[in-house]
């Protein structure tokens, strides 16, 4: 006997942006019978026109594609949207991984994906950005501060100063879990789980990526850190003032 739909998915639209016709089928045909809606655009100016036209619960953008290719989509996404993005990359490209997480995605994926860890995987941004909504209406969680730093999970921005920092859903909450352990270590396993709610995975450097994009937006240095000190092979800590 089938199991039911999850609730998760029910009214759930997602859009694919990828140049793989064959691929984008597959995907649709997998999705779509378990509640999702899933809508496909092939080339990079008609995706970036969709993702800003419609209000998508997620987007599935690969890295390659014509008239612009997916690293230009994000950018111009997210300057006018914070829908949860999670990039197809190539086999072992670790770089076009690492551009991704630094211009804002959420996560990625090799293209050699298994229908089953792409399921995960958007379950997971499409919880947390759930989530993060929700909180905005709960009962008031009070900020963190940490010297000139402040973090206010209820409006979801962190300041430095009166200066609000421009700052991802991932990074946000990387941040704000470093400051809440504020003078104790997060492993990099730990920060991982809290943020991405998935497994640490051998070599997986997206932790390190979103820490950087972190501290140039902290203006602080990794050499002489006034917020966030490395741990080296363990993880990150928030020092305090």
């Amino acid at each position: 006997m089938l199991s039911s739909t999850p609730a998760a998915s029910l009214n759930t639209h997602l859009l694919l942006v990828d140049d793989d016709v064959k691929l984008c089928r597959l995907v649709r045909d997998y999705l779509e019978p378990l509640g999702y809606q899933v809508s496909s655009a092939h080339t990079g100016p008609d995706g970036l026109e969709l993702a800003l036209a419609v209000a998508y619960d997620a987007v599935i953008l690969d890295v390659m594609l014509p008239g612009l290719d997916g690293f230009e989509v994000l950018k111009r996404l997210r300057a006018k949207s914070n829908v949860p993005v999670l990039m197809l990359t190539g086999l072992g490209d670790e770089a076009d991984r690492i551009v991704g997480l630094e211009i804002g995605a959420d996560d990625y994926l090799p293209k050699t994906f298994s229908t089953r860890e792409l399921l995960a995987r958007l379950r997971a941004v499409i919880r947390r950005s759930r989530i993060t909504a929700l909180q905005k209406g709960d009962a008031q969680q009070p900020a963190v501060v940490v010297g000139e730093l402040r973090v206010d999970p209820e409006t979801r921005v962190a300041s430095i100063g009166m200066q609000p920092l421009a700052l991802t859903a991932v990074e946000f909450d990387l941040l704000l879990s470093l400051a809440r352990a504020c003078g104790r270590v997060k492993t990099r396993e730990r920060l991982l789980l809290e943020v991405a709610e998935r497994d640490f995975e051998a070599f997986d450097r997206s932790i390190d990526v979103h820490i950087s994009s972190i501290r140039r937006k902290l203006g602080d240095d990794p050499k002489t850190p006034h917020y966030i000190q490395t741990i080296r092979g363990v993880g990150y800590m928030m020092l305090k003032p």
